[in-house]
């Protein structure tokens, strides 16, 4: 078994720590993203999981085994790299049975296990090539082949599709998903692309700042953030954000120009308090003036194939509707925008911490006099 146990983990440099109270506990066979913006700890974390990094404090076990104390080699790990580290000089068959002829494997069955790998990444007919003779896709192929031959407990993957175009990225995701479903090996993911992530997990662990933020399934964590920070990293287009003042008498959230947003729900939050009120631009739908939650004026429409997202302003602050139709608006139009309650999400000002909306009425919000 190949269960991963992180405890306590902290990273320092000197006097500098960039990672603090990171806990986490992967499941035999699962596939975990982690995900976050770069500076955020998230390959350093791998790279201690790996060995290729030093651990401050905290223990990391492998399959119920500490495995702070034991090099790299010894933990049951292959990791695939983002720029590939083969060697140019060897064939592609050579790179990926380079750690079976270390180990003294029989040439005969060394052969044929890297026949078997190559063909189970699509890469048979080419291993007779060298790296320079591949294209960037092929190349990160025989990157992966290299770690499977080896038969590794945990995959761990350090931002392996950063260097390819949008096309072999979308076909490499769907080879690793492949490759992990059939061979069963626990698997750690890094990246910084929300759509990497969200395509290839079981789980996303979302990091910012050296900690974790939130841990669940994709869709957990796409319709429940738990944090300002995560409602903003997780989307395409992003969470629009409107900050504004619960007023727990009037049962709703007042916005800057004072219209009151009514919350037909029990509000985990005082009288007076600074929220932020987000909403996906997918669950807003654009209406009359006058008819909707709020008005907004039109800023520019943006196409995007089968939608358009219709970029808008409401008192300065820029706010996004992804529609499928196509509104005869001209710059500068006012706008109302239509919401349901179980649309919206609400933040802590101060804290960023979700605020929870308790019995959610799914009647539409309209807009209503702020006075």
């Amino acid at each position: 078994m190949a269960e991963i146990r992180i405890r306590n983990l902290a990273k320092t440099y000197g006097k500098t720590t960039i990672m603090q109270g990171i806990d986490l506990q992967i499941a035999h066979g699962e596939f975990v993203v982690i995900l976050g913006p770069s500076g955020c700890g998230k390959s350093s974390l791998l790279r201690m999981i790996a060995g290729l990094e030093e651990i401050s404090e905290g223990l990391v076990e492998i399959g119920g085994t500490v495995v702070n104390a034991l090099e790299p080699r010894e933990r049951g790990c292959a990791m695939v790299f983002q720029n590939y580290a083969l060697y140019p000089h060897m064939t592609v068959a050579e790179n990926i049975g380079y750690a079976l002829k270390v180990a003294r494997i029989p040439k005969a069955e060394r052969m044929a296990r890297i026949r078997a790998t190559a063909e189970s990444v699509g890469l048979g007919d080419f291993l007779d090539r060298r790296p320079g003779q591949l294209s960037g896709g092929q190349r990160q192929r025989v990157a992966m082949a290299r770690a499977i031959i080896r038969e590794p407990k945990v995959f761990l993957f350090d931002e392996p599709l950063s260097n390819l175009d949008a096309k072999l990225r979308l076909q490499m995701r769907q080879e690793i998903r492949k490759i992990h479903n059939r061979i069963g090996a626990t698997s750690v993911f890094v990246t910084h692309d929300q759509h990497e992530g969200m395509t290839l997990a079981d789980r996303l662990v979302v990091m910012n700042k050296g900690t974790i933020e939130q841990i669940g399934t994709p869709a957990e964590i796409y319709e429940r953030p738990q944090s300002l920070y995560v409602a903003g990293f997780i989307g395409s287009p992003p969470m629009n954000i409107l900050p504004g003042q619960v007023s727990t008498a009037r049962r709703g959230v007042l916005l800057e120009d004072g219209t009151l947003l009514p919350i037909l729900s029990q509000l985990d939050a005082g009288d007076g308090a600074m929220v932020h009120v987000g909403f996906r631009p997918e669950q807003a739908e654009l209406v009359e003036p006058g008819r909707g939650a709020f008005d907004a004026r039109l800023d520019m429409i943006e196409e995007m194939g089968a939608a358009r997202l219709c970029h808008l302003l409401f008192e300065d602050i820029p706010v996004s509707v992804l529609t499928e139709g196509r509104p005869a608006l001209a710059t500068g139009a006012p706008v109302g925008i239509r919401l349901t309650q179980e649309a919206l999400h609400l933040f802590d000002a101060n804290s960023g911490h979700r605020i929870e909306l308790r019995r959610i009425d799914t009647r539409l919000v309209e807009m209503q006099p702020s006075a």
